[in-house]
């Protein structure tokens, strides 16, 4: 995406909008969201699925309303280009851990490593890394593992669409993989060593994409602080919308836009046809100008179309 200083802020960013950062290596997420804080001043600014330190790539940040659809930023896939070394496990899955294991990889060959991506395509149960968030007993499971302690994590069930091999440069292994929601890559390389026999551990990671959130469309930090300085960080954001595309849509007439304005609501013919929705089906709903106003729910045995949330900024 490109920065053009000066551009005037473009439709559908007063009630906020997304930023999908490409994320430096080395910085948390949290370091992301802090620094664009104090570059867009925002109060209401978050992430839409975290990403280790190690890895780059695709960080949607969610700032002002659209902080209100951040589980929507998590809907679809994602995808990741993952590099990993054969040789040795470390207790993070990654080469920010300590070794834990040393195996042989000279005689692994790259039909070898096609053979044992195969158990991994489509679904299956991957056990999450120690070195992960989810909690256990009210602690994550981190703050365990740096105390040195280890504790058993049920499997989840995990999917991956599609899984290949870039690249065999033996010690080094590259593979792109589009996975559903909750997969860990740490997990993946760990594992694929074990198969192999090998041992592995990840060295690099980038999400190439987050639901909507593409990697040729992303911005650094430091474009969205030149759009800040320029004229308004919004010149390089994606609209709320961006992330809603599932639902349907409806532009209101000026009545109803006051009406929806004060959280009244709307009857059940004054949208769509008879039979066109179901009850709990949202839709869009839009200004004249083209600005989104609301997210409406139909809930017919109430006779109507209830504001489920409102962008009072408008």
């Amino acid at each position: 995406m490109t920065v053009q200083p000066g551009n005037s802020v473009r439709k559908g960013f007063s009630a906020g909008g997304y930023l999908n950062i490409n994320k430096p290596q080395g910085w948390t997420s949290t370091d992301v969201v802090r620094k664009l804080k104090g570059i867009t001043r925002s109060k209401k600014i978050g992430h839409g699925g975290t990403l280790d330190p190690l890895a780059t790539g695709v960080l949607p940040i969610c700032v002002g309303y659209a902080t209100r659809f951040a589980d929507t930023v998590l809907l679809g896939t994602k995808s990741y280009r993952i590099t990993m070394e054969l040789g040795s496990s470390t207790n993070t899955y990654d080469s920010t851990g300590d070794k834990t294991a040393e195996a042989e990889w000279t005689d692994v060959t790259s039909e070898q490593v096609e053979e044992s991506l195969e158990q991994f395509k489509g679904k299956f149960n991957q056990i999450p890394p120690m070195f992960s968030a989810l909690h256990h007993n009210g602690k994550r499971l981190y703050e365990l593992a740096r105390k040195g302690i280890e504790v058993e994590r049920p499997a989840r069930p995990v999917e991956t669409f599609s899984l290949k091999l870039i690249e065999f440069n033996a010690p080094e292994v590259v593979i792109d993989v589009e996975c559903g929601h909750g997969f860990y890559a740490r997990t993946l390389a760990h594992d694929i060593g074990e198969a192999l026999g090998s041992h592995a551990h990840l060295t690099g990671l980038v999400r190439t994409h987050a639901g909507a959130f593409r990697l040729e469309d992303s911005v650094t930090i430091e474009q969205v602080s030149v759009a800040a300085e320029s004229g308004d960080w919004r010149d390089v954001a994606m609209p709320t919308d961006t992330t809603l595309q599932h639902m349907g849509q409806t532009t209101l007439t000026e009545a109803f836009v006051e009406m929806v304005k004060h959280g009244r609501q709307l009857a059940v013919g004054d949208i769509g046809k008879p039979g066109e929705y179901k009850s709990g089906d949202r839709i869009r709903a839009y200004t004249p100008d083209n600005e989104l106003l609301a997210i409406l729910i139909f809930e017919p045995e109430k006779l109507g179309w209830r504001p489920e949330k409102v962008f009072a900024a408008i």
